[in-house]
């Protein structure tokens, strides 16, 4: 299962997603209401978990955008106000449920897993470019008849690139989606893991390579034959 945490307190945002990998979920965090709109609409997630108070634009803007583009991902918005209208508020912008700050772990991850069985969670999840099919639950990187197993960075860094085809993405972002925002992570130890990309990609024979923008990042490109 792969879930969006849109949640602007970093350390909490990464504490769910610490627990989302413990009970083998992918998640995606993002900190602010327009990269939640950004990434909520790709329409790759099971299950969008939500804050209200976000910088950029409030999570019931973010869910009302969400709807108005037809994304039908079910989405659980979090909140510390726990008044009624607040609720129905929530719920009139399209959210699929409520939950109040704090809560227990337990009934999140519930809750979590009742919204993703509304959309049918039981499916292969894979994310294609191209000749590529990523496979979001074993991590594996397949081309034609050949696969290759991906380290756990290998496999973030690579999944960034294949959501945003043909746009740069810069270190600094990849940086904060695959080190984390509290990571000493510098440019270097992003340039170590696209060339361990590179070298799958040619042991796949894959028509898709990752290309550099000096000083800026990287994005991925199909040659030409």
């Amino acid at each position: 299962m792969r879930v969006l945490i849109v949640e602007d307190e970093v350390r909490l945002a990464e504490a769910l997603g610490q627990i989302m990998a413990e009970h083998r979920y992918l998640a995606d965090l993002v900190y602010t209401g327009p990269d939640g709109l950004e990434y909520g609409l790709t329409n790759q997630y099971d299950v969008i978990v939500l804050d209200v108070m976000l910088p950029g634009m409030d999570g019931l803007a973010v869910a009302r955008g969400l709807r108005e583009a037809k994304v039908s991902t079910p989405i659980l918005v979090l909140t510390a106000r726990d008044e009624v209208p607040d609720k129905v508020a929530g719920l009139d912008h399209g959210a699929d449920d409520y939950m109040t700050k704090p809560f227990a772990t337990e009934e999140r991850l519930a809750r979590i897993r009742a919204l993703a069985r509304r959309k049918g969670e039981v499916r292969t999840e894979l994310l294609t470019y191209a000749d590529l099919a990523l496979n979001l639950s074993a991590r594996c990187l397949r081309c034609g008849e050949r696969e290759v197993r991906l380290g756990f960075k290998e496999f973030e860094v690579l999944r960034l690139l294949i959501a945003y085809p043909k746009m740069v993405v810069p270190k600094e972002e990849i940086i904060l989606k695959v080190w984390g925002a509290d990571s000493n992570a510098e440019d270097n130890n992003v340039e170590v893991y696209v060339s361990f990309l590179r070298k799958k990609l040619l042991f796949l024979e894959s028509g898709v390579t990752i290309r550099t923008v000096r000083k800026v990042g990287y994005f991925l490109e199909v040659e030409e034959p």
